[in-house]
Parts: C-alpha cells; structure tokens; sequence
C-alpha cells in the first residue's frame, strides 16, 4: 500500500499503489489530492482482476462541510487524513469538502450555490479562521438562512475555529476568538429558541482536546494527529445531528 507522488510541474503520472499477495476481493478507497485538480484517472490490474461496483453507503445523502484550507485539508500528511475523509470512513457517508485556502468567508452567493446540492444530509459551517473583523457577524446568520430557505428540516452544524498558537500570546486574538466563539453559539442558540430544532453549535476548542500545542504544522493547520482528534470530537455530534 502506497501513496501517489508526482512531479510539480507533470500532467499525468503513473503509481502502483497496491500489490496484493493473495487473489480475493477487497474494498479498496482512493483519495485524490487535496491541491491539485484531477481530471482522469486509469486503474491498471492485474490479468483475471476486475472491478465491481462499490459496497452502497449507509446513507447516501451528502455530509457538506464549507470553510478554509484547514477544512480543505492544508498540511495533511496524505489525502486520507483530512478530517472530511476521516469522518466519510467512520460515519459510512459521503463528504463534499468544500474547504478553500484562503477564502471561505462566508458569501451569501456561495452558500446560494450549496443550497443547490440535492438531497443533502447535513451541513457544516467551519468558515471562522478566514472571517477577518466583522465578517463572520456580518455573514453568519445570512448563510444560514440561505440554508434553511432551501432545506427546512436538513441539520446545519455550526463550528467555531480550533485553537492557534498564538493565542497564547496575544490577548487580542485570544480576545477575538472567544467573541466570534460566543456569537457564533448565541446565534445558534437564538435560532433553536425560535424553533429550529435541527441546527447546533460545536466549540472549535474541543476538537483539539489533547495538547493542540502538538497538533499543527504552523500553530494554525493540523497534522495527522490534529486530524484524526478533530474527525474523533465531530464524529459523535454528527451522529447526533444525523439519527438512526
């Protein structure tokens, strides 16, 4: 078992991934990258191997997750250790990750055009860590209703930012989470009191719950460790959220 590697600059690549020692069928998932667009893929097997159809998820009904590269899956290892990826494996569903480096702030166009995916299972709003100032006040709730126009009764789940370094040395940016943390639970909050039963707010603070100190590259961007803590806090709430 392998991951890919390509050169930077090449336009197509070739890698043995797996090479089983016995003929029997398997399940067998390919993550493509997280950074670089894929336009066809080729699976080579061996003579006498076939491919069949994919087992059918538990619920086919897709898990949307829009926000930053940390979403996107910025600094993961492998493609597989996104926490989207982590969380399509434990849950049995698929992910849109619609995570995006640097952007992500929250436009109500974008979420005009997420209210466009049919048959959604859930929504997931992680798009703090790129809402400079007054943005995410400005956005939030606007995204929301764009949502819930769409779909009444679809779970939408609201996630303030995991923790960063430099949080511990700034009172400022310290400052500044706790606000955008709090406005982003009484606004989910004030929603459930007016009768939406079916949106939630998750604390960023409790996906990271063993030492956050040791789960980035930069002090922003999580590692596998960081990932896998992250998809581990998430994966009881969506179950929650998701039902039987």
């Amino acid at each position: 078992m392998k991951t890919s590697r390509f050169g930077w600059g090449g336009t197509s690549y070739t890698c043995p991934l797996f090479e089983f020692p016995e003929r029997e069928m398997r399940n067998v998932t390919l993550n493509f990258p997280l950074y670089q667009g894929v336009k066809e893929v080729h699976v080579g097997l061996e003579p006498g191997a076939k491919i069949m159809a994919p087992p059918a998820y538990e619920d086919d009904r897709p898990i949307i997750v829009y926000g930053t590269s940390i979403t996107q899956g910025g600094c993961a290892e492998r493609p597989g250790i996104a926490y989207t990826n982590i969380l399509s494996r434990k849950l049995n569903r698929p992910f849109i990750n619609l995570g995006f480096s640097g952007s992500g702030r929250g436009e109500p166009e974008m979420a005009r055009i997420i209210a466009t995916i049919p048959n959604p299972g859930c929504f997931v709003l992680d798009y703090e860590a790129n809402a400079a100032g007054k943005q995410l006040e400005n956005t939030l709730d606007e995204f929301v209703t764009i949502l819930r126009e769409a779909h009444p009764e679809v779970p939408i789940l609201v996630v303030s930012r995991i923790p960063w370094a430099r949080d511990l040395i700034s009172s400022t940016q310290m400052a500044d989470r706790v606000h955008k943390r709090d406005f982003q639970r009484d606004l989910v909050e004030g929603r459930r009191v007016a009768g939406d039963e079916n949106i939630r707010f998750l604390d960023g603070e409790t996906l990271l719950p063993d030492d956050p100190n040791e789960c980035t590259v930069d002090g922003v961007h999580a590692t596998a460790l960081g990932f896998w803590q992250m998809a581990r806090a998430m994966e009881p709430v969506l179950r929650g959220l998701l039902g039987p």
